[in-house]
């Protein structure tokens, strides 16, 4: 399937998507982007349809043609503070903050988004799969959290993070089960209904 190059054109967008609003454990990270004209995106996809080798792979890329780039994420504790939702959000505004180009409009994968100052946005469900931006920015959001997991995997090998990134398989519940909560588990995951 073919992604849309840009929601309205002529404006210097940013897409903007989240990683890990589903998991027990570690920070959600955000990105956002904007690509050039001639980004090849026909090689983009949103990042769950991608094998983590070709995600791997378009990451250099997409970080090094960008016009700008940025990953941001917020921290367990805060996700306990003000809900996971209300984190993706702030991680999504603290990548908007770094970006080195200020873009016109920001589209936002998903349908929730509180207003970034100044900058007029679009919520578009399943917008990693629509265009290339938010395509682009599910990858290196994935890519960059995908690659923080390991590194919590190598303090906290027995919930197999290396594997399950911290989402809630029956392997890392067991995990749970038999060694507790680690100190990067999100406590307020047991007050939500799955």
């Amino acid at each position: 399937m073919k992604l849309d190059r840009y929601f309205r054109e002529g404006l210097l967008e940013a897409g903007c998507d989240e990683a890990g609003r589903g998991c027990l454990a570690g920070a959600v990270f955000a990105a956002a982007v904007i690509l050039p004209k001639d980004f090849p995106i026909e090689q983009l996809n949103d990042s769950k349809q991608l094998s983590e080798r070709r995600r791997e792979e378009l990451r250099p890329l997409i970080e090094s043609e960008s016009l700008a780039w940025a990953v941001a994420r917020v921290e367990s504790e805060e996700i306990d503070r003000i809900n996971i939702l209300q984190a993706s959000l702030l991680a999504m505004h603290r990548a908007i903050d770094q970006l080195s180009v200020r873009p016109e409009h920001l589209l936002i994968d998903g349908n929730r988004f509180t207003p970034y100052f100044g900058i007029p946005h679009t919520t578009i469900v399943k917008g990693d799969g629509k265009y290339a931006s938010i395509a682009a920015a599910s990858i290196l959001a994935k890519t960059h959290r995908d690659a923080y997991m390991q590194e919590l995997h190598q303090v906290y090998p027995m919930y197999g993070w290396d594997r399950n990134k911290a989402y809630p398989t029956l392997e890392h519940r067991l995990a749970i089960a038999e060694h507790g909560l680690s100190a990067v588990h999100r406590k307020s995951f047991r007050r939500e209904k799955r």
